[in-house]
C-alpha cells in the first residue's frame, strides 16, 4: 500500500524521516510518497485533507480532528524549543512584559502561520497582538532588517542564526509556556488520517518509531539526504537543529507529552484560540 506522507526539509523533520522513505527499516508493505513543504503549507494541505500521513502545528491540529488522529512517534515537544519574538530595534528589546502588551496593538508582528503553534503562543502571551503579517518562517529575519515588520516569531533554525544578523531577542515565547504549564511545549505531531484502517495506522505509528529509533542509532546515517534539503545550514547548525528538536517524545509521546498535549489544547480553547473537540486527540 502507498500513503501520501507531508513533512518539512528541516533536518529534524528528514532525520525522523529518512531510515522509513529510504527502506533502511522494516516498512511492513508500506511505501510512502513524500511531499515536501513548510509547515504552514502543509498546515493548509491537511486542512483540504491532500495528505494521508503529514507532520502539523498543533495548533492546525485542534481544527482537524474530525479527519486527523495523532501518532504516539515523530513529535517535536521538548524545554527550550520554543519560538523566540525577536526584532531589530533597541527600543523594543528593551520593554518590559506590560509595556509590550500596551504597545502589541501598534507593531507589525511577522508570523510564520496563522495556524502555527508560534502564532498560538504569541496569542497567548500578547492577546492584543492583532496586526500579524503572515509569511514564511525563513522570511522573517530579512523582513525585520528591512523594517516591513517591527517584531517577528522565528522557528527552526532562525533560533541559531538571528544574533548574527544583528536582531535581537524579547521574549522566548517556549519558556513563557512552561512557566505558565510547568511542562513542555507542544510544537508539531505528526498525523494520519482517521478513516484508514486501523492496521494500517498501527503500522504507520510502528514504521515512524522504528525510523526515529534507527536515526538514534545511526546518527549519520541519513546526513547527506539531510544536508541536501537543509536551506544553506553548516553542519554545526544543522546537528544543533536536530539536537534542539528530536528528543524522547519523538521516540513516544508518553504519558508526559500526552499530558502537555491536552494542557495546550485546555489553554487555547480557554482563551478562545481554538474550537473545542469531542474527538480522542492520540491514536
Amino acid at each position: 500500500m502507498n500513503l501520501s506522507l507531508g513533512f518539512s526539509p528541516c533536518p529534524n523533520d528528514t532525520f525522523i524521516f529518512d531510515a522509513m522513505i529510504h527502506q533502511k527499516i522494516d516498512t511492513e508493505g508500506l511505501s510512502f510518497e513524500v511531499v515536501f513543504d513548510d509547515v504552514e503549507t502543509l498546515n493548509q494541505k491537511a486542512f483540504r485533507a491532500d495528505l494521508d500521513i503529514t507532520k502539523l502545528s498543533y495548533h492546525a491540529y485542534a481544527y482537524l480532528t474530525e479527519n486527523y488522529v495523532l501518532l504516539h512517534s515523530g513529535s517535536a515537544l521538548g524545554f527550550g524549543v520554543g519560538p523566540l519574538l525577536i526584532c531589530n530595534k533597541n527600543e523594543y528589546s528593551s520593554l518590559d512584559m506590560e509595556s509590550l502588551r500596551h504597545q502589541a496593538s501598534n507593531l507589525r508582528i511577522g508570523i510564520p502561520g496563522k495556524y502555527t503553534t508560534a502564532n498560538f503562543l504569541l496569542s497567548i502571551a500578547f492577546p492584543e497582538a492583532k496586526n500579524k503579517i503572515e509569511m514564511k518562517f525563513f522570511e522573517i529575519e530579512s523582513a525585520l532588517l528591512n523594517n516591513q515588520i517591527d517584531l517577528g516569531v522565528i522557528i527552526h533554525e532562525n533560533r541559531f542564526t538571528y544574533q548574527d544578523k544583528g536582531l535581537k531577542k524579547i521574549i522566548d515565547l517556549g519558556e513563557y509556556w512552561e512557566d505558565l504549564t510547568h511542562g513542555p511545549i507542544p510544537l508539531g505531531g505528526i498525523m494520519i488520517k482517521r478513516n484508514l484502517p486501523e492496521e494500517i495506522k498501527q503500522k504507520v505509528n510502528r514504521i515512524i518509531r522504528r525510523s526515529v529509533e534507527y536515526a538514534f542509532d545511526h546518527p549519520d546515517s541519513g546526513f547527506d539526504f539531510i544536508r541536501s534539503l537543509s536551506q544553506e545550514m553548516s553542519t554545526e547548525v544543522i546537528k544543533k537543529h536536530i539536537e534542539l528538536y528530536v528528543n524522547k517524545f519523538s521516540i513516544d509521546l508518553d504519558e508526559l507529552g500526552r499530558k502537555a498535549v491536552e494542557t495546550f489544547f485546555k489553554e487555547a480553547h480557554k482563551v478562545g484560540i481554538i474550537p473545542e473537540t469531542k474527538q480522542n486527540l492520540f491514536l
